[in-house]
């Protein structure tokens, strides 16, 4: 039961993130400032890659090395954002990509990471140069 809530919510959120149509866009402002917009319906992704805690650090590193996580993680051309260590959780990290390459990108950490990390995906798109904007203008600045 919670393996098919789990698909499923990681159904919906897949599917949310590929909804972003021009529809969708229309309804923010451009990045302003340093901001620079991404081609290619560009999604950030966030994973929770979770430790399996029953095993020993140096075991979830070889197996990470066996599976070859480190030489196909991130694929080439895919942005990391972020990569932060989340003490008693695991590791967090954040890419940029086109949401036409979410599949490789999922196929990769399937491939590559599962055994030493649950993992998590949380896609979203950036809004803080729309955020900025709307506060800005709502200060009167």
């Amino acid at each position: 039961m919670r393996s098919n809530r789990r698909t499923l919510t990681m159904v919906m959120l897949l599917v949310s993130a590929l909804a972003l149509t021009s529809t969708t866009l229309a309804q923010t402002t451009p990045p302003q400032g340093n901001a620079a917009p991404t081609a290619d319906n560009a999604v950030l992704l966030t994973v929770f890659f979770k430790h399996d805690q029953s095993r020993p650090l140096h075991e979830l590193n070889a197996q990470l090395e066996t599976q070859g996580f480190y030489k196909a993680f991130p694929p080439a051309g895919v942005e990391v954002v972020s990569w932060y260590v989340m003490m008693g959780v695991g590791q967090v990290i954040t890419l940029r990509l086109p949401a036409s390459r979410l599949r490789e990108v999922n196929r990769v950490i399937e491939d590559t990471a599962w055994g030493s990390y649950r993992t998590e995906f949380y896609p979203t798109y950036d809004y803080k140069a729309v955020g900025v904007a709307q506060h800005e203008k709502a200060a009167g600045n």
